[in-house]
């Protein structure tokens, strides 16, 4: 790309250590200088991320991405047999989400420190006893719990599969294993209500909804191996010491934002819920100015500000938001509308939305080719698209709701997955492409945190607004006003596209 880099680096590089193979593990090499994009050399090309090393490490990022969602169409199976009552069954779905979100800049740190190799491998283990522990769960509190711990371990996993391609990977490999990245992430989340649905309708041997998180159990322990065997080790060579008073800060305000948004409405909106807001700013504006002040002392700040510098990261980032958070709040809204509104069981519902899945996954397909071609002008594209869908969709909502069906929806959805793959998988090539490889972990995690963060978001307020609005106004016209404002996001992302470099790195 044309534009420099506009942040201070310093002159630490990444040490990346070939995984063990056949003849035993490799000498280790330093990466290539993160002042130039220079090609690798042959001793750190052999210690890069291969084929096989590259699918572990994206089986690892979907498998939790994944289960953001997949537990969707089985909350009201979970209700059943639990007992639950819809604020548990809300922390059920939240509880995963919030601990994952808020815990991955640290998982990202720690990757750095410690080694993301071994992070990735310590979060798929993790993840497979949470999962087990959720599939085993006897009652509805414990299994809040076990889906807390579940997304803790994710948050040690999923910044270390960015971290490693950003690290083990150059060039045009690294901008095509980002877009692939970017590929996963929207395919799972579509996957996973499909999934959920299935599974829970074929009660795999009696055991209903616990399957979706028992499924989770032997292909978490396959990454395991897989990893030791075919990912490259790789950290920053001078290890930043943990930012506790930033971790802490950060923690309190994404807290103070999603726990009332998420659990407000199923409470009632109790005076807890309006003082956690309240103290959302607070918390916010402490922890950036702990991090000016850690990064003007020559600290390790959890978020470095220099990285939000980087034009590519700040403007991806904004994109993020609103394609993330709009992108949650339709998958769950949808999927409440289809069953509540429409009394689909959990297949058919998820079965609706494999039109989206499959424009996505064309979309995915087809991107890094048009990305060559086109570069920042395929996101442009992807909102024009993304948004054709939405109106198309709400129209068909508002025009014959008492005939509406998954065949009346298919041309919208398909339209909104091809734009949303359109979008998402470049995004995470924009917003990684001038990271320097001794900040890949932190950078992936401030990306995972927005991302997850986002979802969740959207969840909150686009969810909590349909249910609130659906007995007053109707399901019809309380899903288009939900589309309509995810409408409002696809034309933001429309305008901050325009605004990025023609060329992506």
């Amino acid at each position: 790309m044309t534009q420099q880099l506009a942040v201070a680096t310093s002159t630490a590089e990444t040490t990346v250590t070939a995984p063990v193979g056949p003849t035993g593990p490799a000498t280790a090499t330093p990466a290539v200088s993160t002042d130039t994009p220079a090609a690798p050399t042959t001793a750190a090309a052999r210690s890069s991320l291969g084929t096989a090393g590259l699918v572990t490490v994206l089986l690892g990022a979907f498998l939790p991405m994944l289960d953001f969602f997949i537990v969707n169409v089985a909350l009201p199976t979970i209700d059943h047999d639990l007992a639950a009552g819809p604020a548990v069954l809300e922390l059920v779905a939240a509880g995963y989400g919030i601990a994952f979100a808020v815990l991955l800049v640290l998982g990202g740190r720690l990757g750095d420190i410690y080694g993301r190799r071994r992070l990735f491998v310590v979060g798929a283990a993790a993840f497979a006893v949470t999962s087990l522990a959720c599939g085993l769960a006897p009652g509805a509190w414990s299994l809040v719990a076990a889906r807390a711990a579940q997304g803790a371990s994710a948050a040690l996993l999923v910044p270390q599969v960015l971290g490693t391609i950003t690290a083990a990977t150059h060039g045009a490999r690294r901008g095509r294993a980002l877009s692939v990245y970017g590929a996963v992430g929207g395919i799972s989340v579509v996957i996973g209500q499909v999934l959920g649905g299935i599974l829970v309708a074929a009660d795999v041997f009696g055991t209903g909804w616990r399957s979706i998180f028992l499924l989770n159990v032997p292909f978490a322990l396959l990454t395991v191996v897989l990893a030791f065997r075919y990912v490259p080790e790789s950290r920053a060579e001078q290890a930043a010491k943990v930012d506790v008073a930033g971790t802490v800060l950060l923690t309190a305000a994404m807290l103070a934002l999603l726990v009332p948004l998420m659990e407000g409405r199923a409470a009632g909106w109790p005076l807890w819920s309006w003082l956690l807001l309240a103290l959302f700013p607070v918390f916010a504006a402490a922890f950036v100015l702990v991090e000016l002040r850690a990064e003007r002392r020559g600290g390790s700040p959890l978020v470095p500000p220099t990285l939000l510098r980087i034009p590519e990261m700040r403007r991806g980032l904004g994109i993020a938001l609103p394609y993330f958070g709009g992108f949650g709040g339709f998958m769950f809204v949808v999927a409440v509308a289809l069953q509540q509104g429409l009394h689909l069981g959990p297949v058919a519902a998820g079965w609706a939305l494999v039109p989206m899945a499959v424009g996505y996954f064309t979309a995915s397909l087809a991107g890094p080719r048009l990305i060559g071609r086109f570069g920042s002008r395929v996101l442009t594209a992807g909102a024009v698209v993304q948004a054709l869908g939405l109106a198309t969709l709400a129209l068909t909502v508002l025009a014959d709701w008492s005939h509406f069906s998954a065949l009346r929806m298919a041309p919208g959805v398909a339209l909104a997955g091809i734009g949303q793959g359109l979008i998402g998988t470049p995004l995470f090539r924009v917003v990684l492409s001038k990271v320097p490889a001794d900040r890949a972990g932190v950078g992936s995690g401030v990306l995972a945190t927005s991302q997850q963060s986002s979802l969740a978001l959207g969840v909150a307020t686009l969810g909590t607004l349909y249910l609130a609005l659906s007995p007053t106004l109707g399901l019809d016209r309380a899903l288009a006003l939900c589309l309509g404002i995810q409408l409002l996001g696809s034309f933001t992302i429309l305008y901050l596209t325009l605004r990025l470099p023609r060329s992506i790195g």
